[in-house]
């Protein structure tokens, strides 16, 4: 919904935004992806509508929530290359951190997730006006919804709106993430009782459940002192202020709520780190709560995670091909300096008949006996290694517009070229080398350039676009990571370690390094390290921008980035919106 119509009293209400497509009767993983119908006669439909913003870009578009939390940090970045990803310069505010209210990212971002509050009022309205045996239940996923919805935003732009869905002649409250925080922990703590327990009731990891809930308490309890105190200068952050119920501190609440998940039996960590990313992950057994995705649908799934990365020339079939935008820093890159054998760090891909893609100039071909999945004719799949990924890089060439250069019945492997300057070979450095260093630019034959990140697995049955993979929100290995953090910042740092080489060891490298575990970390635990772990586990999954503001970094100069004010902590509500005359601009914001 546009902002200013959102907020136009006279035009639309909060709650009566209509969809154009027919409604549905239940909520089936297949009918999430979906864009139903939502009058308030349609509780089923509404709530799927709510759910659809999840995915709808939302949090699976690089170019939205992504963009503010992950852009902004050291774990990605997406520079101008050449003649590409100029577009007004709103990539490159997000890294260099030169944003204003009308910045296309900051603007999209506040349309988006207030559609998300919008369509979560309109299903609790819906709920509340009709009667059928899953009300309670219904009522307390849009409830959940809408909480999560209010959370990002407020951690985003530190205000949000907010309208009694039941009261048309209600006025738009202004909620503000210092005092909110407190209310939008116990508005879910309250439901709790009326959710579902994941698996029963026809649940899964793409609703809202009882243990999805769980992990989004955790969650705000880990950022409290954050919400309380933004502008904190010195990042000082109280974060064993008592909590909002029950007992003890925030950090004792995060213990509790990451240990009834981590206890729960429920959830396991998966040995095969990149299983939690790839296409067949809709059986991933960490996956708490996550965005289904289908292509089979009438909204495809994004393929976005996994296309952003890949170089124009890099083609897991020949119908499509990466875009190669993103990478990530040399200060996140050289983090894991000393831990390459981590093996959330990188993965090579075996073919059935044993053949290994390494990625090093030793490969010749690969089988072509994988196929693209419901591709007619059929067509041969190529698989690139997961995880970081760097140095020069070999795939199939294209050698017409419809087929690899074949080798007999084999993929022929071959050194690649960037599609934009053919005499630059396909060299990912880790080093970004701008002509300006606050600037990040480069020249069209320096668009190699940056690590890359596959961390996602392209699925090449919807093209460039679409996608089967379900975009982890919550997942086991992200409880652990909390739970290390909490008990580090309880003074625990013993038992903090303990649950980061949980993470470490539990992940097992591929057969081709006999499935070595990872190795447990041996010196003391400090809170550089601390960090360092927490980037390895959940890198690229929109968390690194509330770490950073937790651990004090973000404000701090990095690539192509000077030391900013604190006042960047948070974005500043769209220019549109400010001209309604509802919202006042953030601090440090004209």
């Amino acid at each position: 919904m546009k902002t200013k119509t959102f907020f136009s009293l006279k035009i639309i209400t909060i709650f009566s935004f209509l969809f154009l497509l027919s409604s549905c009767t239940d909520l089936d993983e297949a009918v999430l992806d979906e864009k139903l119908g939502t009058d308030a006669t349609d509780p089923a439909g509404s709530l799927a509508a709510a759910y659809d913003r999840l995915g709808d870009g939302t949090f699976t578009d690089h170019g939205a929530v992504f963009a503010m939390q992950e852009y902004t940090t050291d774990e990605a970045i997406l520079p101008t290359r050449g003649s590409d990803w100029g577009d007004g310069g709103k990539w490159r505010d997000m890294h260099e951190f030169t944003w204003s209210s009308s910045n296309a990212i900051v603007v999209g971002n506040w349309d988006l997730l207030t559609n998300g509050i919008t369509r979560s009022l309109t299903a609790i309205k819906s709920s509340e006006e009709n009667s059928f045996p899953e009300k309670a239940l219904f009522l307390a996923e849009a409830k959940a919804l809408l909480a999560y919805y209010t959370y990002t935003t407020l951690d985003l732009y530190g205000q949000a709106p907010f309208r009694d869905p039941l009261n048309v002649d209600a006025p738009i409250q202004i909620l503000k993430a210092d005092t909110q925080i407190d209310q939008l922990i116990k508005d879910v703590e309250a439901i709790l009782p009326d959710l579902a327990d994941i698996g029963s009731q026809r649940t899964h990891h793409g609703r809202f459940t009882k243990q999805a809930g769980y992990a989004f308490l955790a969650t705000m309890y880990l950022n409290r002192a954050v919400f309380k105190d933004r502008y904190n200068a010195s990042s000082n952050f109280n974060f064993n202020e008592a909590a909002v119920s029950g007992t003890g501190t925030d950090m004792d609440r995060v213990i509790y709520y990451t240990s009834l998940l981590i206890d729960s039996g429920k959830f396991s960590l998966e040995s095969d780190y990149f299983k939690n990313f790839a296409r067949d992950n809709d059986n991933g057994s960490e996956l708490i709560f996550a965005i289904s995705q289908k292509i089979d649908y009438i909204r495809n799934g994004s393929n976005s995670f996994a296309y952003v990365c890949m170089e124009r020339n890099q083609r897991t079939s020949a119908a499509n091909r990466g875009t190669n935008a993103s990478c990530t820093t040399p200060e996140f890159y050289n983090s894991w300096d000393n831990n390459h054998d981590d093996p959330r760090f990188q993965q090579h891909y075996q073919y059935a008949d044993g053949t290994w893609f390494m990625n090093d100039g030793t490969d010749v071909s690969v089988p072509a006996t994988d196929i693209v999945p419901k591709s007619s004719p059929a067509t041969p799949w190529f698989h690139f290694n997961r995880g970081i990924q760097a140095g020069p890089q070999y795939g199939p060439v294209l050698l017409t517009s419809a087929a690899f250069e074949m080798v007999g019945n084999r993929i022929k492997v071959s050194p690649l070229v960037m599609e934009k300057s053919t005499t630059t070979k396909m060299n990912f450095t880790p080093t970004l080398t701008f002509a300006d260093p606050t600037k990040s630019v480069f020249a069209q034959n320096e668009i190699n350039q940056g690590a890359r990140v596959f961390k996602y697995e392209f699925d090449p049955e919807g093209g460039n676009g679409n996608s089967n993979v379900d975009i982890p929100l919550f997942r086991l290995g992200g409880m652990y990571a909390m739970r290390a953090e909490a008990l580090y910042r309880k003074g625990s740092a013993g038992l903090a370690m303990d649950d980061l080489n949980k993470l470490r060891t539990s992940r097992k490298r591929e057969s081709l390094y006999a499935n070595a575990p990872g190795k447990p970390l041996t010196a003391a635990l400090d809170a550089v390290q601390l960090y360092k772990e927490l980037g390895f586990e959940l890198y690229w999954e929109l968390q690194r921008r509330p770490e950073s503001i937790r651990f004090g970094k973000f404000d701090l100069a990095g690539t192509a980035k000077a030391a900013t004010e604190p006042f960047r902590r948070v974005f500043p509500i769209p220019q549109t919106v400010i001209d309604q005359k509802l919202f006042k601009q953030n601090e440090g914001y004209n």
